[in-house]
């Protein structure tokens, strides 16, 4: 049977904002209940996960710079980036960490195939890669099997600050983006897609809520 989940819209959010309602959600969770997929942009930020390295922010400038609890290293959000905040349920799902780590990844390299675009994860370095360029990140948080953070994929926006950083804690690591592989998507656009190959991959009945 598949696990119902709400998709909510919240167009472009602040990260703190988003954070705190993300450990909120997932602090009064009872199982059974709704999971649910939270879709945003957020102003331009860096995060920094809990394994993140302060030597990893080369030049940070004006752009605000947030300790979060999430797994991984530092990372950019700027608009035109589609995020994804994955709060489902693993335990009703049956699987483990590695494995949803995993189904994310498949998920947008199905959808850049569908592109007719190459792509690969990498099983040390987590997230999808373009021609050795990292066009998508994941980082994600358990608590008593509930999941939340997500992914990050780069549509069409200013990848410059990604030069301020080692992003996730790679010196020399290239970022790219759709925009610059010749697919002209909005963040808009792409997210339904992206979201019905989640449904495909991780088993969901997805509702959209706006």
């Amino acid at each position: 049977m598949a696990t119902p989940v709400r998709v909510i819209n919240l167009g472009l959010e602040p990260y703190v904002p988003a954070w705190q309602a993300m450990q909120a959600f997932t602090r009064q969770r009872n199982r059974p209940d709704v999971s649910e997929i939270w879709v945003v942009q957020h102003p331009p930020v860096f995060t920094l996960g809990q394994a993140g390295k302060p030597e990893h922010l080369l030049n940070p400038g004006d752009i605000p710079v947030i300790q979060c609890d999430r797994g991984g290293q530092v990372t950019y959000h700027g608009p035109g980036q589609l995020i994804l905040y994955t709060l489902l349920d693993l335990q009703a799902l049956g699987i483990g960490v590695r494995s949803m780590v995993e189904k994310l990844e498949q998920s947008i390299i199905d959808f850049l195939t569908d592109q007719n675009i190459d792509s690969h994860a990498k099983r040390t370095a987590p997230g999808v890669y373009v021609d050795g360029k990292k066009i998508a990140s994941l980082g994600l948080k358990i608590r008593k099997g509930f999941s939340y953070h997500g992914l990050s994929f780069n549509i069409d926006m200013d990848l410059e600050p990604f030069g301020r950083i080692n992003p996730c804690g790679y010196q020399g690591m290239e970022v790219t983006q759709l925009k610059d592989l010749g697919i002209t998507m909005t963040p808009e656009q792409v997210a339904p897609e992206l979201i019905n190959n989640m449904t495909e991959s991780l088993g969901l009945n997805v509702t959209f809520h706006d």
